[in-house]
This record gives structure tokens, C-alpha cells and sequence, in this order.
């Protein structure tokens, strides 16, 4: 009776999935159109810096007042990103994430209505609400698809959006700026807003037909290969335990890795939303040139994701690579401040800090899974990436204030830089053992 058994089709089809294979099948299935929907999201939140020009130009807005109305987009997120993940985790991610994609895409929209700057305080505080838990939700679900030995190349595959959207995204808004200015009465700045939200609201409907909440609801995957997948996710996760978000904010190392979150998207945002006014200050060129010269540092951050995400799987000591990306971001920051003025090695200095700080966040994120399961998972990722985000608060404005203050934003940059060798000196030696331990020891 067993040797008839082994010989089925059944069990045929069952020895012949590997994990790899049921892996590499899982992330062709979501990781698409969870990259597109990043993409997006990560270009509705550094749209305002290629709007800047036009939008200080025609509305009149100071530096503090831009650098506060681009926080206003964190207040509202950092406010709602908690409870956006609880209900994540009730109602099932497929209709949560697409109920996000939608009502941010109407928001983003709204944008060219603003005409004073209570207008764009409001109005980037309502996108921040609605698009609150978004990232911390996608990381949660990949959490649920893919084995802690998989996850540091998938989710460099999810940032490698992000970068796409510096890569693409800061030419295009070039061209949108000076190509469709004054188009339909509209300025560029109007236009660009436009082309970032009005998408979100086709894709958010995409996300309805295709992501699945659960292994066991996918159609698409065979039961030995559902068995595979939950069983080593399972096997990953045997020793961490199903936590609440209280109890996942008691476990060792919780509140330090929200600590290195913060001081890491300190420096994501300083290039994000002054990058491409340093480029202007040292170039002089139009808003086309801007945003090409804008794309390397992302290009660089996509290269840098890619290989570190393979190198980070391999080796399975997460902090270890932390560390290094926040030290190459810090030489870049202080690149950065010490040849403001020449175009060149700034341009050098952007893409080191680039290469470093874009590639430090989906590293980063390995993190967190090693700690918290279950609801703890959900609500502890929303309540990391919200302490994190804290971080967007204070670096637009700070830079901001120094600038408007001394008429430069090298002191800032060198500050921002010095957090993020903070950040990496706390990632080497402030670690518990918990974190420390290597994916490939599971």
C-alpha cells in the first residue's frame, strides 16, 4: 500500500516542490504589483520635493513653511499608522491595502486645489491619514508569504521600488514640470500631483483581484506547495511566539531597533526631499536636468538593495549590514555638505549616500519578524515604522530652519550625517542576542 502511495501523482508532485521553486512562484505572483503600488507610494510621499520650485514660486511659501507642510505628510501618518495595521490584521490585507491605495490617490489629487499654506498643511496631513499602515502593512503580509530566509531579497525587492521611483520618477516630474506648465490652466506642480494620485485609484482595484490575505486562500498554488511554505514559515517563526503589541513592545531590542528606524529615515529624508535643491543650488540647471542628476542617487540605492539583500540572505546577520550601509550614508551626507557647490563630487557624494541609505531600509526591515509574530507582528511593524517616521518629521524641518537660519544646509547635512553613525554604532553593539543570531541558524 505505501509503495503504491509513493508512486502517485500525488506524491510524485509533492517530492518535486522545493522551496525555492514554491518561493520563486509566490513572489512572481504578488511582488509585481506590490512593487507598482510602492513605487507610487513612495513618489506621492517625495513628489513635493520636484514640486518645490513652482510650487515656493507661485504660492509664496518659505522654507520652513515648505519644510513643515512635507512633515504634515508624517503627523497624519505617524497618527493613524497603528490602528491603519490593527484593522490590517482584522478585515484581511487584500481589502485594507486597496481601501489605502484609493483614498491616498484621491487625496494626492486634491493637491491642486491648495492656495494658501493652511491649505497644504491640511491637505498633506490627509494624505499621511489616508495612507497611513501602508508600508508596514505590505511588510507585514510579506511576513505571512515568505520564510525569514527569503525575506532579505524579497523585501529589497519591494524598496527596489522605491528607488524606481527616484530613478523614473525624478525625470518625469522634470518633464512634467516644464512640459505640461500651463497646460489646461494648470501649473506643472498641479499636473504632477495629478499624475501621482489619479493611478493609485486603478491600482488600488488591482489589488482587490489579485493579492490573496492567506497561503490557504491561493487558488493559484498546489496543496503540497501550501504545505512547503507554511510549514517552513512556521519552522522560522517556532521560537518567537504570538505576541500582542503590548507584549511585542516589551520584547528585548523592540524599542531599540524603533530607535535606529528613526534616526535611519532622518537621513532617507534629508535626501529625499533636499537632494534635488541641492542639485539645483550646485548645477544651476532646469527642472529637467534636476531631475535626471536626481535619479542616480537612486539608481545607486536599487544596485545597492539588489546586492546587499543577496549578500544580508546568505550570511543571515542583519545588523552586521545595517551598520555598514548607515556608515556609507553618513560619508555621503558629509560628502555632501563639504562640495555643496560643485556639482561633481556632489553628484559622487549623493550616489554614496544613496547606495547607503536607500539599501539601509529593507535591511533593516529583516529585523523585526525575528522578533514579533501574529497581531504583535502587525500593530509592533506599524509601531516601529511609525517611531521611524518621526524621523520625516524632524529632518525636513531642521533642514529647513538651518538653512532659512545660515543660508546653507551644510551644517544639517553634517549633523544628519553623525545620527547615522549613531545609528550604526547601535546596530553593532546594542543589540540583543535575539537579533544578532543569524537567519541561516533557523
Amino acid at each position: 500500500m505505501t509503495a503504491a502511495l509513493s508512486g502517485s501523482p500525488a506524491a510524485a508532485e509533492a517530492g518535486a516542490v522545493t522551496e525555492n521553486g514554491v518561493v520563486r512562484k509566490v513572489a512572481w505572483r504578488l511582488m509585481p504589483l506590490i512593487m507598482i503600488c510602492y513605487m507610487f507610494a513612495f513618489f506621492d510621499r517625495i513628489n513635493i520635493s520636484f514640486a518645490k520650485f513652482q510650487l515656493q514660486s507661485d504660492l509664496g511659501f518659505s522654507n520652513v513653511a515648505y519644510g513643515l507642510g512635507a512633515s504634515m505628510f508624517v503627523v497624519g501618518y505617524v497618527i493613524f499608522e497603528v490602528p491603519s495595521n490593527l484593522f490590517l490584521y482584522r478585515v484581511g490585507a487584500r481589502r485594507w491595502i486597496a481601501r489605502i491605495m484609493i483614498s491616498w490617490g484621491v487625496a494626492t489629487a486634491l493637491m491642486i486645489f491648495i492656495r494658501s499654506e493652511w491649505h497644504f498643511y491640511a491637505l498633506r496631513f490627509l494624505i499621511g491619514a489616508m495612507e497611513a499602515g501602508f508600508a508596514p502593512g505590505i511588510l507585514y503580509y510579506l511576513t505571512i508569504w515568505f520564510p525569514a530566509s527569503h525575506r532579505g531579497r524579497i523585501t529589497s525587492f519591494m524598496f527596489v521600488a522605491s528607488a524606481f521611483s527616484g530613478i523614473f520618477g525624478a525625470p518625469v516630474a522634470g518633464l512634467i514640470l516644464g512640459g505640461l506648465n500651463g497646460v489646461g490652466g494648470l501649473a506643472g506642480w498641479q499636473w504632477l500631483f495629478l499624475a501621482g494620485g489619479l493611478p493609485c485609484l486603478v491600482l488600488g482595484l488591482l489589488v482587490l483581484t489579485r493579492l490573496d490575505d492567506r497561503i490557504s486562500d491561493a487558488r493559484w498554488l498546489t496543496e503540497p506547495e501550501k504545505a512547503l511554505l507554511s510549514g517552513r514559515i512556521a519552522h522560522h517563526n517556532r521560537e518567537i511566539g504570538d505576541h500582542s503589541l503590548l507584549g511585542a513592545i516589551r520584547q528585548p531590542g523592540f524599542l531599540m531597533i524603533g530607535l535606529i528606524y528613526f534616526l535611519l529615515q532622518i537621513g532617507s529624508y534629508g535626501l529625499n526631499f533636499w537632494g534635488p535643491d541641492l542639485i539645483k543650488t550646485a548645477s544651476g540647471g532646469q527642472a529637467a536636468s534636476v531631475g535626471f542628476l536626481t535619479a542616480i542617487p537612486y539608481i545607486c540605492g536599487a544596485i545597492s538593495m539588489v546586492v546587499i539583500g543577496r549578500l544580508s540572505d546568505a550570511s543571515g546577520e542583519r545588523p552586521k549590514f545595517v551598520a555598514g550601509l548607515a556608515i556609507a550614508a553618513a560619508l555621503g551626507f558629509f560628502g555632501a555638505g563639504l562640495f555643496d557647490k560643485h556639482i561633481v563630487p556632489l553628484m559622487c557624494a549623493l550616489a554614496l549616500l544613496g547606495a547607503g541609505i536607500v539599501a539601509s531600509i529593507p535591511t533593516f526591515w529583516t529585523l523585526p519578524a525575528k522578533l514579533v509574530t501574529g497581531v504583535g507582528a502587525a500593530g509592533g511593524i506599524a509601531l516601529i515604522n511609525t517611531l521611524g517616521q518621526f524621523g520625516g518629521i524632524v529632518s525636513p524641518v531642521m533642514v529647513g530652519w538651518v538653512k532659512d537660519l545660515t543660508g546653507s544646509t551644510t551644517p544639517a547635512l553634517y549633523g544628519i550625517g553623525m545620527l547615522c553613525l549613531v545609528a550604526a554604532g547601535l546596530a553593532l553593539f546594542a543589540m540583543p542576542a535575539s537579533l544578532r543570531r543569524s537567519d541561516r541558524s533557523a
